[in-house]
């Protein structure tokens, strides 16, 4: 190992520890040492502490035992002229520093400290709630690794092709620290490129402490989706290796890298992530920590992302579709605002649908794309334009249940195109075409282009060929959509009498294992995925399409139980997928052997004694709940592929379902829910209140705008009378 990187490393961390040392004793000083601690919305208190240490920092004189920790792991500077042949002492200076990093942080929101971190465009510190919605993009695969980003680019051109790269790769992007005064975030912010969490680019900070928020997410990703509870030594270390083996990140470091830099970059190693910088830097190559090398430079701005991705281990394959602008994950989320408008398509502006038909194999021309009508560049700046597309596919293992699967995925097809804003389904679609966009040449035949290849692409088993025509003129549309409203009625009507008893075999989802090993989500026609994402149909879709992937088909076999929901096939089948975790589950019961849950669930139910009844709270809601936790504390007991009797997550859609919580009553049960997810399910939930006698139930359902406190609810409850009170215990 270079002298230069230990002394540089070292020399940062004892800066770091210093100013944090420094930080606290004003904050106190100021403050008091029993004042309250805390980064916003989440159960993880200092989250890089916590996962290490096992300390649940709440007030400031906890953090004095972080810095405790943190001073006692600080090895001598070593001379200039002394040469380290091991990796030990600047370890433990990369750990001094990320914890010195997250006391100066957390000081940042706490101890009337008037430094803001979100403010302009910096997002600060990621919530648990955004760090679980985040989790279904880590497990199927739109988020292969992250990229941490310190510093800046020479140029914003150069900056802005730098995260297009990772971008187009499916890179989620950390950014943080500064380079002669300037952060690449700023950079990009200069040219107008939307930063996010929906666009995969997540600026956190300029200050070089602000790193830690990349670290304290990884370390999340392992207590959360690993269920790895911090105790002492042992799971600080399988954190530490959880990380190594399963998020695949590394750090860009661009320009300058100072002590501190080298500080930050040595705490990032203890995690498996390696460091590939574009100066003139000493490397350290031998493998050890990291899986090939720890830190190589000096490497081209234009292949240090390709040589990340190799010393990282990562197998991507680049997308590449003929279109004339960026393709991928990262795109979905980006908005395009009324003043980037350069088409509007659907939503309250002209006539539209998507359609997709099965069709015999010699009536599909595979690979024809129509435009019937004018084309996008003919479309006024800012108008309108009528729009239907309808997607002809053919498939010796295409059936037409499976229409509505591949129409649903057009969503994401036309959303990962850099400047298509597309929202909606069948005739109900509200698509925005960016200026951008259309400025670089692209056009409604590359909506064509984009469907076609995507079709063949993820659905090679049952699309053997595929043809799109997308209809401009207003007469076509109106003559086309009668057709598609017709088949739109019979799928609906179709799905809607399948029922659990009449099919003999369910689906599995075990995407979710790659985070949480022991958790398997079984999804039949009356209860879908808990991330609300897939239903039967997807799952026998997805089976079709790769028998040995994610989804499996079930046979139910025995039943064992029609009330709790409770097979011997599918008892035996989670038994041994679950890694012989879990021995036994009832699809419909709270209270015996709930499902398990692996942290991207859509809401929460959770029983309330004092109700006797059940409360629902949905992801997004960050207030409090009347179980005295918020949805942030509720998801750290739940996930993990834990089964924790009274309290289960689920999809939201299955709120609605005539076999919700069947074992404790059903619908009749639930007494509190958000009024976000009341209203959303308004119209469904009314609907199941009168198919079971009870049609005045929903207005009796308290929400946060009644009570979140239980004696309150308890009153609220009888005031109304609600049919829980009559129901035999919950417990």
């Amino acid at each position: 190992m270079s002298k230069i990187i230990a002394t540089k490393a070292i020399r940062g961390a004892h800066k770091i520890v210093t100013r944090a040392k420094e930080d606290l004793a004003k904050a106190i000083d100021e403050s008091g040492i029993d004042s309250p601690v805390a980064f916003p919305d989440t159960n993880y208190y200092l989250p890089f502490a916590y996962a290490m240490l096992g300390i649940k920092a709440q007030k400031a004189k906890d953090l004095l035992e972080i810095l405790k920790y943190a001073e006692s792991l600080l090895p001598p500077i070593p001379s200039e002229n002394v040469w380290l042949p091991y990796l030990g002492p600047t370890l433990d200076a990369g750990m001094a520093t990320l914890f010195a990093q997250e006391i100066i942080e957390v000081l940042k929101y706490s101890l009337g400290n008037t430094i803001t971190p979100t403010n302009e465009f910096w997002v600060g510190f990621t919530t648990d709630a955004i760090l679980r919605e985040q989790g279904i993009k880590l497990v199927d695969g739109r988020m292969p690794g992250f990229a941490a980003i310190v510093g800046a680019a020479p140029t914003n051109k150069e900056a802005v092709r730098i995260v297009r790269d990772l971008q187009e790769r499916r890179i989620l992007v950390f950014m943080s620290a500064e380079t002669n005064g300037k952060c690449i975030a700023e950079q990009l912010h200069e040219e107008g490129v939307q930063m996010g969490w929906d666009t995969f680019l997540v600026p956190h900070g300029k200050d070089v402490a602000s790193t830690i928020y990349a670290l304290n997410f990884a370390a999340r990703a392992a207590m959360t989706f690993g269920g790895i509870t911090p105790k002492g030594i042992k799971e600080a270390r399988d954190i530490l290796l959880y990380n190594k083996d399963r998020v695949h990140s590394f750090v860009l470091a661009l320009g300058d890298v100072d002590d501190e830099k080298h500080a930050t970059a040595a705490g990032a190693i203890n995690f498996g992530f390696p460091v590939v910088a574009d100066t003139d830097i000493d490397q350290i190559l031998p493998t050890g920590i990291c899986r090939y090398e720890h830190v190589v430079s000096p490497i081209g701005r234009d292949t240090m992302i390709d040589k990340a991705i190799e010393i990282r281990g990562l197998k991507l394959s680049m997308e590449k579709i003929d279109i004339p602008v960026p393709y991928g994950p990262a795109f979905e989320g980006e908005r395009v605002r009324k003043p980037q408008t350069a088409c509007e398509i659907g939503g309250k502006f002209s006539k539209a649908f998507e359609y997709l038909r099965f069709r015999k194999s010699e009536d599909v021309n595979n690979g024809k794309i129509e435009v019937i009508g004018p084309e996008l560049d003919k479309v006024p700046e800012g108008g309108s334009t009528s729009y239907a597309m309808i997607v002809d596919v053919a498939g010796r293992k295409m059936q037409p249940d499976f229409e509505s699967v591949l129409e649903r995925r057009f969503h994401t097809f036309l959303s990962e195109a850099m400047g298509i804003m597309h929202t909606g389904q069948r005739d109900m679609v509200w698509i925005r075409v960016s200026k951008e966009a259309r400025k670089s040449g692209l056009l409604f035949k590359h909506f064509g282009v984009i469907i076609h290849s995507k079709l063949l692409k993820e659905f090679p088993s049952i699309v053997d060929k595929a043809q799109v025509a997308i209809y401009t003129k207003l007469e076509d549309v109106e003559k086309l959509l009668p057709e598609a409203e017709k088949a739109y009625d019979e799928r609906d009507a179709r799905l809607a009498g399948m029922t659990d008893e009449s099919v003999d075999v369910f689906y599995s989802c075990k995407l979710c294992q790659s985070y949480a090993p022991n958790h398997v989500c079984i999804i039949s026609p009356e209860k879908l995925g808990l991330c609300g994402a897939y239903n039967w149909l997807d799952g026998k879709a997805a089976s079709e399409i790769n028998p040995l992937g994610g989804n499996e088909p079930v046979k139910k076999g025995q039943c064992l139980d029609t009330v709790k929901g409770e097979w011997k096939g599918i008892n035996d089948y989670i038994y041994e997928k679950s890694n012989k975790a879990i021995s036994r589950f009832n699809m419909y019961s709270i209270m015996d052997s709930p499902t398990t849950s692996c942290g991207c669930f859509e809401c929460i139910i959770a029983v309330l004694p004092e109700a006797n009844g059940l409360m629902v709270v949905n992801r997004g809601y960050s207030g409090m709940t009347p179980c005295g936790m918020k949805f942030t504390v509720l998801a750290g007991s739940v996930g993990g592929g834990n089964q924790t009797p009274g309290f289960m997550g689920v999809g939201r859609l299955y709120l609605t379902s005539k076999k919700f919580v069947l074992t404790e009553g059903g619908l009749m049960r639930l007494v509190w829910m958000t009024k976000e997810l009341k209203d959303a399910l308004s119209e469904r939930l009314k609907k199941r209140c009168e198919e079971i006698g009870a049609p005045d139930l929903l207005g009796k359902i308290a929400d946060e705008t009644v009570t979140t406190d239980p004696a309150a609810l308890a009153e609220y409850l009888k005031k109304v009378n609600h049919p829980a009170l009559s129901l035999p215990p919950i417990m």
